[in-house]
């Protein structure tokens, strides 16, 4: 009986493991993979929208 124990013991320990490697690559997954992805997105064709700061300083009639 005690073999059995500890090879449920085992599984559950394997089993534990595993699902502890697969829960950290989907946790980095879902912090990093946003991010790439608005990189990404964000610095193919940004237009410049800001306002021009110049002004026309000539006087009118001359």
């Amino acid at each position: 009986m005690n073999l059995n124990s500890q090879s449920a013991n085992s599984s559950d320990t394997y089993s534990q493991r595993l699902a502890d490697i697969v829960g950290t690559v989907i946790a980095l997954i879902t912090l990093t993979l946003p991010v790439f992805i608005i990189a990404h997105y964000s610095s193919v064709n940004v237009e410049n929208n800001q306002p021009s700061l110049s002004y026309d300083l000539s006087i009118p009639g001359d």
